[in-house]
Protein backbone atom coordinates (compact mmCIF):
# COMPACT_ATOMS: atom_id res chain seq x y z
CA UNK A 1 0.00 0.00 0.00
CA UNK A 2 0.93 3.25 -0.76
CA UNK A 3 0.56 6.59 0.98
CA UNK A 4 -1.66 8.99 -0.50
CA UNK A 5 -2.61 11.27 2.37
CA UNK A 6 0.82 11.93 3.05
CA UNK A 7 1.22 15.46 3.33
CA UNK A 8 4.80 16.75 1.69
CA UNK A 9 6.30 19.78 2.21
CA UNK A 10 6.99 20.98 -1.07
CA UNK A 11 8.26 24.87 -0.16
CA UNK A 12 12.15 25.44 -1.27
CA UNK A 13 11.98 23.05 -4.09
CA UNK A 14 11.28 25.94 -6.66
CA UNK A 15 7.91 23.91 -7.82
CA UNK A 16 6.07 25.67 -9.75
CA UNK A 17 3.00 24.90 -8.17
CA UNK A 18 4.29 27.12 -5.22
CA UNK A 19 6.40 29.41 -6.40
CA UNK A 20 4.53 31.22 -9.17
CA UNK A 21 1.22 31.51 -6.45
CA UNK A 22 2.16 35.53 -6.25
CA UNK A 23 2.40 36.49 -9.86
CA UNK A 24 -0.37 34.37 -10.78
CA UNK A 25 -2.91 35.41 -7.87
CA UNK A 26 -1.28 38.08 -6.63
CA UNK A 27 -0.51 36.16 -2.94
CA UNK A 28 0.83 33.27 -1.97
CA UNK A 29 -1.38 32.78 0.71
CA UNK A 30 -3.85 30.16 -1.54
CA UNK A 31 -4.09 26.57 -1.54
CA UNK A 32 -2.33 25.87 -4.69
CA UNK A 33 -4.42 23.26 -6.77
CA UNK A 34 -3.96 24.16 -10.28
CA UNK A 35 -0.71 23.32 -11.79
CA UNK A 36 -1.30 19.54 -13.28
CA UNK A 37 1.19 18.04 -10.97
CA UNK A 38 0.56 15.44 -8.53
CA UNK A 39 1.51 16.50 -4.52
CA UNK A 40 2.48 12.91 -3.99
CA UNK A 41 5.77 11.52 -3.92
CA UNK A 42 7.02 9.41 -6.95
CA UNK A 43 6.83 5.62 -7.70
CA UNK A 44 9.38 4.31 -4.68
CA UNK A 45 11.35 2.67 -7.50
CA UNK A 46 11.64 5.38 -9.74
CA UNK A 47 12.79 7.45 -6.64
CA UNK A 48 15.46 4.66 -6.30
CA UNK A 49 16.77 4.79 -9.84
CA UNK A 50 17.16 8.12 -9.55
CA UNK A 51 19.19 8.60 -6.32
CA UNK A 52 21.40 6.23 -6.98
CA UNK A 53 21.71 7.19 -11.10
CA UNK A 54 22.37 10.82 -8.97
CA UNK A 55 25.24 9.07 -6.32
CA UNK A 56 27.52 8.36 -9.35
CA UNK A 57 29.82 11.35 -9.45
CA UNK A 58 29.71 12.05 -12.90
CA UNK A 59 26.80 14.07 -15.10
CA UNK A 60 27.98 13.71 -18.63
CA UNK A 61 26.32 13.84 -21.79
CA UNK A 62 24.34 10.39 -21.71
CA UNK A 63 23.11 8.09 -24.51
CA UNK A 64 19.39 6.75 -24.55
CA UNK A 65 19.77 2.67 -25.07
CA UNK A 66 17.42 0.13 -26.93
CA UNK A 67 16.03 -0.34 -22.98
CA UNK A 68 14.60 2.88 -22.78
CA UNK A 69 12.38 2.40 -26.56
CA UNK A 70 11.85 -1.26 -24.95
CA UNK A 71 9.96 0.11 -22.23
CA UNK A 72 7.72 2.34 -23.75
CA UNK A 73 7.05 -0.54 -26.35
CA UNK A 74 6.18 -2.83 -22.97
CA UNK A 75 4.11 -0.03 -21.31
CA UNK A 76 1.62 0.78 -24.39
CA UNK A 77 1.10 -2.41 -24.86
CA UNK A 78 -0.03 -3.54 -21.35
CA UNK A 79 -1.71 0.03 -21.01
CA UNK A 80 -3.73 0.43 -23.83
CA UNK A 81 -3.03 -3.02 -26.19
CA UNK A 82 -0.83 -0.93 -28.48
CA UNK A 83 1.48 -3.12 -30.56
CA UNK A 84 3.93 -0.59 -31.78
CA UNK A 85 7.41 -1.02 -33.32
CA UNK A 86 10.92 0.07 -31.91
CA UNK A 87 11.28 2.38 -35.02
CA UNK A 88 7.86 4.18 -34.46
CA UNK A 89 9.69 5.94 -31.66
CA UNK A 90 11.10 9.20 -31.26
CA UNK A 91 12.20 10.88 -27.85
CA UNK A 92 11.44 14.24 -27.18
CA UNK A 93 12.00 16.85 -24.37
CA UNK A 94 8.31 17.43 -23.53
CA UNK A 95 4.54 16.88 -25.06
CA UNK A 96 4.54 20.64 -26.12
CA UNK A 97 7.79 21.24 -27.80
CA UNK A 98 6.84 18.21 -29.82
CA UNK A 99 3.65 19.97 -30.89
CA UNK A 100 6.14 23.12 -31.44
CA UNK A 101 8.13 21.10 -33.64
CA UNK A 102 5.55 19.07 -35.51
CA UNK A 103 3.54 22.36 -36.36
CA UNK A 104 6.96 23.06 -38.10
CA UNK A 105 7.36 20.27 -39.26
CA UNK A 106 3.98 19.53 -41.35
CA UNK A 107 2.38 23.35 -41.46
CA UNK A 108 3.08 26.69 -43.37
CA UNK A 109 3.48 29.87 -41.52
CA UNK A 110 -0.38 31.19 -41.79
CA UNK A 111 -1.60 27.85 -42.21
CA UNK A 112 -5.01 27.06 -39.94
CA UNK A 113 -4.66 24.72 -37.47
CA UNK A 114 -7.52 23.30 -35.96
CA UNK A 115 -8.33 23.39 -31.97
CA UNK A 116 -11.34 22.12 -29.41
CA UNK A 117 -11.67 24.66 -26.62
CA UNK A 118 -11.48 24.62 -23.78
CA UNK A 119 -8.56 23.15 -24.19
CA UNK A 120 -5.33 23.51 -22.57
CA UNK A 121 -3.64 26.38 -23.25
CA UNK A 122 -0.34 25.88 -24.93
CA UNK A 123 -2.43 24.83 -27.71
CA UNK A 124 -3.32 28.67 -28.65
CA UNK A 125 0.26 29.35 -27.88
CA UNK A 126 1.58 26.60 -29.77
CA UNK A 127 -0.07 27.63 -32.82
CA UNK A 128 -0.20 31.29 -32.59
CA UNK A 129 3.32 31.75 -31.59
CA UNK A 130 5.00 29.89 -34.57
CA UNK A 131 2.73 32.33 -37.42
CA UNK A 132 0.01 29.77 -37.77
CA UNK A 133 -3.35 30.37 -37.14
CA UNK A 134 -6.07 29.06 -34.63
CA UNK A 135 -8.87 27.83 -36.06
CA UNK A 136 -11.71 26.95 -33.15
CA UNK A 137 -14.05 23.97 -33.11
CA UNK A 138 -15.37 24.53 -29.65
CA UNK A 139 -17.34 21.65 -27.56
CA UNK A 140 -20.60 21.26 -27.08
CA UNK A 141 -21.89 20.97 -23.58
CA UNK A 142 -25.73 18.76 -23.59
CA UNK A 143 -26.41 18.01 -19.99
CA UNK A 144 -22.82 18.79 -18.34
CA UNK A 145 -21.04 16.37 -21.14
CA UNK A 146 -18.90 17.92 -23.65
CA UNK A 147 -18.91 16.72 -27.23
CA UNK A 148 -17.22 17.39 -30.32
CA UNK A 149 -19.08 19.43 -33.12
CA UNK A 150 -18.40 17.34 -35.82
CA UNK A 151 -20.72 19.62 -38.33
CA UNK A 152 -18.67 21.95 -38.03
CA UNK A 153 -15.40 20.14 -37.49
CA UNK A 154 -16.40 18.64 -41.54
CA UNK A 155 -17.06 22.34 -42.24
CA UNK A 156 -13.23 23.57 -40.85
CA UNK A 157 -11.29 20.63 -41.86
CA UNK A 158 -12.96 21.33 -45.62
CA UNK A 159 -11.21 24.15 -46.20
CA UNK A 160 -7.65 23.68 -47.63
CA UNK A 161 -5.83 26.34 -45.96
CA UNK A 162 -6.88 24.12 -42.21
CA UNK A 163 -4.31 21.41 -42.57
CA UNK A 164 -3.85 20.00 -39.51
CA UNK A 165 -6.08 19.61 -35.80
CA UNK A 166 -4.46 19.07 -32.69
CA UNK A 167 -6.21 16.80 -30.62
CA UNK A 168 -6.34 16.19 -26.81
CA UNK A 169 -7.02 12.60 -25.91
CA UNK A 170 -8.24 12.18 -22.99
CA UNK A 171 -9.30 16.19 -23.12
CA UNK A 172 -7.92 18.40 -20.90
CA UNK A 173 -10.00 20.28 -18.92
CA UNK A 174 -13.31 18.66 -19.58
CA UNK A 175 -12.17 15.04 -18.75
CA UNK A 176 -13.76 13.18 -21.31
CA UNK A 177 -12.19 9.95 -22.69
CA UNK A 178 -13.36 10.20 -25.88
CA UNK A 179 -15.35 7.04 -27.66
CA UNK A 180 -14.49 4.56 -30.36
CA UNK A 181 -17.32 6.06 -32.24
CA UNK A 182 -16.80 9.60 -31.63
CA UNK A 183 -12.71 8.86 -32.64
CA UNK A 184 -14.00 7.23 -35.27
CA UNK A 185 -15.65 10.34 -36.73
CA UNK A 186 -13.11 12.55 -36.35
CA UNK A 187 -10.49 9.98 -38.40
CA UNK A 188 -12.85 10.03 -41.75
CA UNK A 189 -13.60 13.58 -41.68
CA UNK A 190 -9.61 14.25 -40.88
CA UNK A 191 -8.48 11.82 -43.96
CA UNK A 192 -11.24 12.80 -46.27
CA UNK A 193 -9.83 16.51 -45.99
CA UNK A 194 -6.28 15.72 -45.73
CA UNK A 195 -6.24 17.11 -42.48
CA UNK A 196 -2.95 15.61 -40.32
CA UNK A 197 -3.83 14.74 -36.60
CA UNK A 198 -1.70 15.54 -33.85
CA UNK A 199 -2.82 13.69 -30.64
CA UNK A 200 -2.00 15.00 -27.71
CA UNK A 201 -2.70 11.93 -25.21
CA UNK A 202 -0.22 12.98 -21.86
CA UNK A 203 -3.54 11.85 -19.83
CA UNK A 204 -3.68 8.53 -21.34
CA UNK A 205 -2.83 6.09 -18.36
CA UNK A 206 -5.28 8.43 -16.19
CA UNK A 207 -8.77 7.02 -17.57
CA UNK A 208 -11.23 7.04 -14.69
CA UNK A 209 -14.32 4.54 -13.23
CA UNK A 210 -13.99 1.73 -15.57
CA UNK A 211 -13.13 4.01 -18.72
CA UNK A 212 -10.77 2.65 -21.41
CA UNK A 213 -8.56 4.83 -23.42
CA UNK A 214 -8.23 4.00 -27.32
CA UNK A 215 -4.97 5.78 -28.70
CA UNK A 216 -6.33 7.35 -32.03
CA UNK A 217 -3.50 5.20 -34.04
CA UNK A 218 -5.02 2.28 -33.08
CA UNK A 219 -8.44 3.00 -35.31
CA UNK A 220 -7.12 1.31 -38.37
CA UNK A 221 -3.83 1.71 -40.58
CA UNK A 222 -5.26 4.53 -42.44
CA UNK A 223 -5.39 6.40 -38.62
CA UNK A 224 -2.23 5.43 -38.02
CA UNK A 225 -0.71 6.55 -40.83
CA UNK A 226 -2.23 10.00 -40.86
CA UNK A 227 -1.40 11.21 -36.93
CA UNK A 228 1.27 11.60 -34.65
CA UNK A 229 0.83 10.42 -30.83
CA UNK A 230 2.79 11.97 -28.07
CA UNK A 231 2.67 10.19 -24.80
CA UNK A 232 4.99 10.38 -21.25
CA UNK A 233 4.74 9.09 -18.54
CA UNK A 234 4.87 12.76 -16.23
CA UNK A 235 1.29 12.89 -15.56
CA UNK A 236 1.01 9.23 -15.00
CA UNK A 237 4.00 9.12 -12.17
CA UNK A 238 4.34 12.77 -11.13
CA UNK A 239 8.00 12.97 -12.67
CA UNK A 240 7.12 16.18 -14.75
CA UNK A 241 10.00 17.53 -13.79
CA UNK A 242 12.11 15.19 -15.74
CA UNK A 243 12.06 15.48 -19.60
CA UNK A 244 10.25 12.23 -20.18
CA UNK A 245 8.37 12.04 -23.63
CA UNK A 246 7.73 10.38 -26.82
CA UNK A 247 6.21 10.65 -30.07
CA UNK A 248 5.00 7.57 -31.74
CA UNK A 249 4.23 7.23 -35.65
CA UNK A 250 3.50 4.48 -37.84
CA UNK A 251 4.09 6.85 -40.75
CA UNK A 252 7.97 6.68 -41.92
CA UNK A 253 7.61 9.69 -43.64
CA UNK A 254 6.11 11.65 -40.61
CA UNK A 255 8.67 10.42 -38.46
CA UNK A 256 11.38 11.05 -40.41
CA UNK A 257 10.47 14.49 -40.81
CA UNK A 258 9.22 14.80 -37.62
CA UNK A 259 13.44 14.20 -36.43
CA UNK A 260 14.74 16.48 -39.04
CA UNK A 261 13.11 19.14 -37.04
CA UNK A 262 13.85 17.92 -33.45
CA UNK A 263 17.58 17.35 -34.87
CA UNK A 264 17.70 20.76 -36.86
CA UNK A 265 16.46 22.59 -33.48
CA UNK A 266 19.46 20.42 -31.19
CA UNK A 267 16.56 19.26 -28.80
CA UNK A 268 17.48 15.50 -29.09
CA UNK A 269 19.80 14.80 -26.73
CA UNK A 270 17.27 14.86 -23.50
CA UNK A 271 18.21 15.00 -19.73
CA UNK A 272 20.09 12.75 -17.80
CA UNK A 273 17.97 11.53 -15.71
CA UNK A 274 14.95 11.05 -18.49
CA UNK A 275 15.57 7.65 -19.44
CA UNK A 276 16.12 6.56 -16.05
CA UNK A 277 12.84 8.09 -14.96
CA UNK A 278 10.66 6.42 -17.77
CA UNK A 279 12.47 3.46 -17.87
CA UNK A 280 12.41 2.49 -14.04
CA UNK A 281 8.08 4.10 -14.16
CA UNK A 282 7.20 1.72 -17.05
CA UNK A 283 8.81 -1.16 -15.67
CA UNK A 284 8.18 -0.91 -11.86
CA UNK A 285 5.01 1.37 -12.08
CA UNK A 286 2.20 -0.78 -12.38
CA UNK A 287 0.63 -0.83 -9.15
CA UNK A 288 1.40 2.52 -7.68
CA UNK A 289 -0.32 3.34 -10.87
CA UNK A 290 -3.47 1.25 -10.03
CA UNK A 291 -3.71 2.72 -6.57
CA UNK A 292 -2.98 6.24 -7.62
CA UNK A 293 -6.25 5.86 -10.12
CA UNK A 294 -8.22 4.69 -7.05
CA UNK A 295 -6.98 7.15 -5.05
CA UNK A 296 -7.76 10.11 -7.41
CA UNK A 297 -11.22 8.31 -8.19
CA UNK A 298 -12.37 8.43 -4.25
CA UNK A 299 -11.10 12.27 -4.32
CA UNK A 300 -13.32 13.01 -7.37
CA UNK A 301 -16.42 11.69 -5.40
CA UNK A 302 -15.23 13.46 -2.53
CA UNK A 303 -15.42 16.67 -4.05
CA UNK A 304 -18.43 15.86 -5.85
CA UNK A 305 -20.11 14.78 -2.68
CA UNK A 306 -19.08 17.70 -0.95
CA UNK A 307 -20.25 20.50 -3.54
CA UNK A 308 -23.40 18.70 -3.77
CA UNK A 309 -24.17 18.97 0.34
CA UNK A 310 -21.89 22.61 1.24
CA UNK A 311 -21.44 25.08 -2.06
CA UNK A 312 -24.55 25.28 -4.02
CA UNK A 313 -24.44 26.73 -7.27
CA UNK A 314 -21.30 24.55 -8.50
CA UNK A 315 -21.55 21.68 -10.80
CA UNK A 316 -18.86 19.55 -12.77
CA UNK A 317 -18.73 16.48 -15.21
CA UNK A 318 -17.18 13.99 -13.36
CA UNK A 319 -13.99 13.30 -15.56
CA UNK A 320 -13.60 10.37 -17.68
CA UNK A 321 -9.61 10.97 -17.41
CA UNK A 322 -7.41 13.13 -15.78
CA UNK A 323 -7.40 14.13 -11.88
CA UNK A 324 -8.76 17.62 -13.27
CA UNK A 325 -12.19 19.00 -12.48
CA UNK A 326 -13.85 21.45 -14.96
CA UNK A 327 -15.82 23.16 -12.52
CA UNK A 328 -18.93 25.51 -13.66
CA UNK A 329 -20.21 28.41 -11.48
CA UNK A 330 -22.14 29.94 -13.74
CA UNK A 331 -25.26 29.97 -11.70
CA UNK A 332 -23.14 32.21 -8.80
CA UNK A 333 -24.02 34.99 -11.59
CA UNK A 334 -20.25 36.47 -11.26
CA UNK A 335 -18.34 38.08 -13.38
CA UNK A 336 -15.29 35.97 -14.48
CA UNK A 337 -12.87 38.75 -12.59
CA UNK A 338 -15.33 38.52 -9.64
CA UNK A 339 -15.12 34.55 -9.73
CA UNK A 340 -11.55 35.03 -9.70
CA UNK A 341 -11.19 37.29 -6.62
CA UNK A 342 -13.64 35.58 -4.93
CA UNK A 343 -11.80 32.66 -5.04
CA UNK A 344 -8.66 34.03 -4.13
CA UNK A 345 -8.90 36.00 -1.59
CA UNK A 346 -12.35 35.39 0.05
CA UNK A 347 -11.71 31.99 0.25
CA UNK A 348 -7.74 31.64 -0.08
CA UNK A 349 -7.70 28.75 -3.16
CA UNK A 350 -5.33 28.80 -6.06
CA UNK A 351 -7.48 27.28 -9.24
CA UNK A 352 -7.14 27.89 -12.99
CA UNK A 353 -8.54 30.64 -14.06
CA UNK A 354 -11.37 28.83 -16.78
CA UNK A 355 -10.68 31.89 -19.56
CA UNK A 356 -7.57 30.73 -19.55
CA UNK A 357 -8.51 27.60 -21.64
CA UNK A 358 -10.55 30.03 -24.34
CA UNK A 359 -13.75 31.72 -23.89
CA UNK A 360 -15.68 29.00 -23.30
CA UNK A 361 -14.14 28.66 -20.07
CA UNK A 362 -15.99 32.14 -19.11
CA UNK A 363 -17.68 30.92 -15.79
CA UNK A 364 -15.69 27.90 -14.57
CA UNK A 365 -12.31 27.62 -12.78
CA UNK A 366 -9.76 24.22 -13.18
CA UNK A 367 -9.04 22.20 -9.68
CA UNK A 368 -6.42 19.74 -9.27
CA UNK A 369 -7.41 16.75 -7.39
CA UNK A 370 -4.61 15.04 -7.51
CA UNK A 371 -3.60 16.10 -3.55
CA UNK A 372 -4.26 14.65 0.05
CA UNK A 373 -7.71 14.16 0.83
CA UNK A 374 -7.59 16.31 4.04
CA UNK A 375 -5.73 19.01 1.61
CA UNK A 376 -8.87 19.42 -0.53
CA UNK A 377 -10.72 18.97 2.26
CA UNK A 378 -9.76 22.19 4.18
CA UNK A 379 -9.50 23.72 0.15
CA UNK A 380 -13.32 23.03 -0.06
CA UNK A 381 -14.30 24.05 3.79
CA UNK A 382 -12.56 27.64 2.54
CA UNK A 383 -14.52 27.96 -0.51
CA UNK A 384 -17.99 27.17 1.53
CA UNK A 385 -17.07 29.42 4.36
CA UNK A 386 -16.18 32.41 2.22
CA UNK A 387 -19.59 31.76 -0.07
CA UNK A 388 -22.04 31.39 3.31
Amino acid sequence: MYDFDKIIDREGTNAYKLDLREKNFGTKDVIPLWVADMDFEAPPLVQKAIQERAAHEIYGYTIRKDTFVQSIVDWVQYKHNWGIEKNWIEYSPGVVPALVMSVLAFSQPGDGIIIQPPIYPPFYSVVSGNDRKVVENPLVEMEGKFHINFQQLEELASKPENTMLMFCSPHNPTGRVWSEEELMKVNAICLKNNVLVLSDEIHADLALFGNQHIPFATLNDQAAHNCLTFMAPSKTFNIAGFSTSYVVGANPELMAAYRKKQNALHLHMGHIFSGVALESAYNHGKEWLKELIAYIEENILFVEQFIKAEIPGVTFFRPEATYLIWMNFKEWGMSQKELKHFMIHEAGVGLNDGLSFGEQGNGFLRMNVASPRSILEKALMKIAQARK
